[in-house]
């Protein structure tokens, strides 16, 4: 560990808060596409049809403000602990 620790630009700061976004919309589009799956097993089903019914504005509003809200929470807990 070095002695004099610059503190973290603020780059950095958004790169890391960019990055556990699209994480957090990531595993809510995975979760959308297996529930997709689940519920609409039919014949005829594909994997382009489950994506065009997921891939919508009304979702991924849902998802961008999901998660800025779970960015936020998990900074303050992170920030807290």
């Amino acid at each position: 560990m070095p002695a004099n620790p610059q503190p973290p630009s603020p780059l950095g700061h958004a790169l890391r808060a960019l990055i556990e976004v699209a994480f957090i919309i990531f595993l809510f589009y995975s979760n959308l596409l297996m529930g997709e799956f689940n519920r609409t097993n039919g014949t005829g089903k594909s994997f382009s049809v489950a994506l065009y019914d997921i891939f919508t504005i009304k979702n991924f509003a849902i998802a961008i403000v999901a998660a800025s809200i779970g960015y936020v929470i998990f900074e303050r807990l992170r920030k807290q602990l």
